[in-house]
């Protein structure tokens, strides 16, 4: 099954009708494996010497217990009214307009409703793997991560050391390693992966997650209320870019681009929702619909693709900083299951 990047909606629109095949798929009465998800390591003790990061973001994503935050109920400004002055959509060759799709900025009213602090990790969403006995994410069957110390420990000793090798690419002589010492190592990885945000999920398991969490995927309105504060910030933080404050993978920071949940502090919204700009985009529950009153018209607009919402890490090169605006929306077919695409809950109060 071949690796989907995210790198921006409107430069990826060619590719969803063929990636919706080869997904995996979360639907009500179906359970198939997700796509490859971004598993990245780093040494969090060298990201710590960075004034604008810290290795407590390890500690946040191997938590089971989530924190919320509250945002209160009541007006906020939703959407821009900005135009491509630069010319952006030209020079990168996106295959749509961009900003339009925010249009008009205006008033717009939800009810209080609390929002997942972080993006849910790895860890997390294994413990609603386990728990439920659901289909691995398509990575983990691939990379060591989904297989169980129980698995392991009945395992024939041929299989688990070709495992060792292949899956988890331990760098040493695993022909002569004990049952042990290869559990123990295994582990070891397995630690190293927990505190990353989950990738490579389709919407409809993200769903499932917050469903069985007793939560639900926050609509489009909450998402941007909860990460740009009533004032209609452009980034979670304030009016200013500044890619310091968070990952946007355009750098050597993070191997494959992604950090683990909460690892920047600074990148973090009024009411207190932190990796809203960058680390990997979340899934919402709404459909890619206009705005009330919008002018502007997108044949994909409808019941076709969900909206997902922050900028990625996984964006590259295209790290640009239209991607990472508390305004900005992209979309993406609710079947993929895209390396740098995650997901937070929400609930209502």
């Amino acid at each position: 099954m071949p690796i989907q990047k995210f790198v921006g909606a409107i430069l990826i629109t060619a590719m969803l009708a063929a990636t919706a095949c080869s997904q995996n798929n979360e639907a009500p009465t179906t359970q198939q494996p997700a796509a490859q998800a971004t598993t990245p390591t780093a040494d969090t003790a060298k990201q710590a010497s960075a004034g604008n990061v810290t290795s407590s973001g390890s500690e946040v994503g191997r938590q089971l217990d989530m924190p919320m935050v509250l945002v209160p109920a009541g007006e906020f400004i939703m959407g821009s009214n900005k135009t491509d002055t630069e010319g952006l959509q030209e020079q990168y060759g996106f295959s749509a307009p961009i900003f339009l799709d925010e249009h008009p900025q205006q008033k717009a009213s939800v009810a209080a409703f609390m929002i997942d602090v972080y993006e849910v990790s790895n860890r997390q969403f294994k413990e609603f793997i386990l728990k439920t006995d659901r289909a691995l994410p398509w990575d983990w069957g691939h990379n060591g991560y989904g297989l169980t110390m129980e698995e392991a420990k009945t395992m024939d000793m041929d299989r688990l050391r070709k495992i060792a090798a292949d899956d988890f690419k331990l760098d040493m002589d695993t022909t002569t390693m004990t049952r042990e010492a290869l559990m123990e190592e295994m582990q070891k990885e397995q630690y190293k992966r927990d505190p990353f945000p989950v990738t490579g999920i389709t919407w409809y398991y993200a769903d499932a997650y917050c469903r069985w969490a007793g939560k639900r995927l926050p609509t489009e309105r909450e998402w941007e209320k909860a990460a740009r504060g009533t004032n209609g910030n452009e980034f979670p933080w304030g009016n200013d870019w500044d890619t310091a404050l968070t990952n946007t993978g355009d750098d050597s920071e993070w191997e494959e681009g992604i950090a683990p949940t909460g690892s920047y502090p600074n990148n973090k919204s009024p009411y207190g929702a932190y990796d809203m700009a960058g680390n990997v985009w979340e899934w919402v529950d709404d459909w890619y619909q206009p705005y009330p009153n919008a002018t502007y018209k997108s044949e994909l607009f409808g019941e076709q693709v969900k909206v997902i919402r922050g900028g990625g890490g996984g964006v590259g090169h295209y790290a640009l900083s239209y991607f990472f605006r508390g305004a900005t929306r992209q979309f993406a077919d609710p079947l993929m299951a895209g390396e740098d695409v995650g997901f937070r809950c929400a609930k209502d109060i």
